[in-house]
């Protein structure tokens, strides 16, 4: 096989690789709060949520990947090493948080990757400071306070038209009503992160000079990304299960319903939009407007402000492990 085929292959199977982590990752984004309410079974809430990652790509267009691919990092700049850099950063950090149970945010990891790998390449000139660099950078503030406000007014809503209601009818009744939020959530999941590594790829090909014309994403990239990304999620993330669904604050049923059904709504907004955001932060935003909407007293705040501080790191700390990637790789890239 000629050598930059076989480098060109390896790269597409490493991003695929971190496409997998992702999706293992962040299963606890999409099944957390099915295990910890007793709706389903661990495996049954993983089999459920990769089965919505999957089929995601079915509902959605591919601004988020046209977003990554073009709008972080100068496409012009990138190279394999750029791409390895980018991705070896991502990868090692979500390691890094898994292995101590911290939610954190791959989408933002990628994030970091691409400026980090991108600046060691070429210098700031390589970054794209416009409204797509700008935008995402507004979400990431953004986004985990509108999913928490978001959670608050449904759960105030939700507990002011059934107040009436027996306590145990309403809990059966959002017990059930999950299935429809979680998979919308995980819908949203599947659609925002998959694009990510979709747009990494498909910048790799034409850098490469195997895609010409206008920038767009080959369907075998469309397909394999989201398998990926669902096979990743059928893995499941278990160390941090434990603290997305109960370690923040305590969940009942309605909550969870609420909590998903807001991060929902934020994940589909944003991916209309074309903006990567992170799932992390908007589904633990919404577990903490849940926990407000009883009491202040409800969220494990120590918890909480451990898991800001790993979102405020992650950007600088994957783009670091990215740069020094970088030089790593151009040798034999």
């Amino acid at each position: 096989m000629d050598h930059a085929i076989l480098i060109m292959a390896l790269l597409v199977i490493v991003a695929l690789i971190f496409d997998f982590m992702n999706g293992f990752h962040d299963a606890a984004n999409s099944i957390a709060l099915m295990v910890s309410t007793r709706l389903l079974t661990p495996q049954a809430a993983v089999a459920w949520a990769a089965f919505f990652n999957f089929i995601a790509f079915l509902f959605f267009g591919l601004h988020v990947a046209d977003t990554v691919g073009k709008g972080i990092i100068d496409p012009n700049i990138v190279n394999n090493a750029v791409i390895f850099g980018a991705l070896s950063g991502a990868i090692a950090w979500n390691v890094i948080t898994w292995w101590f149970g911290i939610p954190s945010s791959s989408s933002h990891a990628l994030i970091g990757g691409l400026l980090g790998a991108g600046v060691a390449h070429a210098g700031t000139k390589g970054i794209i400071i416009g409204s797509k660099l700008i935008t995402t950078g507004v979400a990431i503030v953004l986004s985990p306070l509108f999913g928490m406000l978001l959670a608050m007014i449904l759960s105030v809503v939700v507990l002011w038209l059934f107040q009436r209601s027996s306590p145990y009818k309403t809990e059966n009744r959002f017990n059930k009503m999950q299935f429809i939020s979680s998979s919308l959530f995980s819908l949203g999941h599947g659609a925002n992160d998959a694009q990510k590594t979709m747009g990494i790829i498909t910048v790799l090909l034409f850098a490469n000079g195997y895609l010409q014309g206008d920038f767009h994403v080959p369907f075998w990239v469309v397909i394999s990304c989201q398998l990926a990304m669902g096979l990743g999620t059928l893995m499941g993330g278990w160390r941090i299960v434990r603290t997305m669904g109960m370690g923040i604050t305590k969940v009942r049923p309605t909550g969870a319903f609420c909590a998903q059904t807001s991060g929902s709504i934020a994940l589909f907004l944003a991916t209309s939009l074309g903006i990567p955001v992170s799932t992390t932060h908007t589904i633990t935003g919404a577990i903490v407007g849940v926990g407000v909407s009883r009491r202040a007293s409800a969220v494990r705040w120590g918890l909480a402000s451990r898991i800001v501080w790993a979102w405020v790191l992650t950007i600088p700390c994957a783009g670091l492990i990215a740069a020094m990637s970088y030089h790593l790789g151009r040798s034999f890239l």
